[in-house]
């Protein structure tokens, strides 16, 4: 997000975390500074491959909270931040090939993980991936759900089980355009998926 007015009216939802893209590719690409004021929602910044300082320099810019790491970052890319009490979340596209056991030493050095459909970019997709992947993952760490999770999915949210599932993460399918949130149809997700 990077529109101060979509950014105040969605934290008038109590949304935990919002994401910030840093990845010159996207559409949703962040480049001025948004004024933080007083604002209660936690800011990520979501990076592919963003060297030291890169993601250092916008930290600071954009009064960031956590780091979403979503390239070939190495654990020890995600302790250093991690390290510096920012949240920190290494995501991982999914697909039937996947191997969990790959990501286990990621275990110490990530806050949480966050698994999304494996596209051919890097990225989201705005596609869904098979959930039931998922009984592979057998933990510690929490994870938050993505991949085209839209308004249509509510039921399919509330029959997942999953010991170890934090949150959900929306994006695309919440859009009135790249980068600017449909806030009257998050808030009838959240009510919806709540009530």
């Amino acid at each position: 997000m990077r529109n101060p007015e979509n950014i105040r009216n969605l934290e008038a939802l109590s949304i935990d975390w919002m994401g910030m893209i840093f990845y010159r590719k996207s559409k949703r690409h962040v480049v001025n500074p948004v004024p933080k004021e007083n604002m209660s929602i936690k800011r990520i910044g979501v990076f592919v491959d963003g060297a030291e300082d890169y993601i250092s320099g916008k930290i600071k810019m954009h009064q960031l909270d956590g780091v979403q790491m979503h390239g070939y970052e190495s654990p020890d890319d995600c302790a250093r931040w991690k390290d510096k009490n920012y949240i920190t979340i290494k995501a991982f596209s999914i697909n039937s090939a996947f191997d969990f056991s790959t990501i286990e030493r990621y275990v110490s050095t990530c806050d949480y993980f966050l698994f999304d459909t494996k596209g051919k970019t890097k990225g989201g997709t705005g596609i869904r991936f098979d959930w039931t992947l998922l009984d592979k993952y057998h933990g510690p760490t929490p994870f938050l759900l993505s991949g085209g999770i839209g308004p249509e999915h509510i039921e399919d949210i509330r029959s997942f089980h999953h010991q170890f599932m934090y949150g959900i993460d929306i994006n695309s399918q919440f859009e009135t355009e790249p980068a600017v949130k449909n806030i009257e149809a998050i808030k009838k997700f959240k009510d919806q998926l709540f009530s």
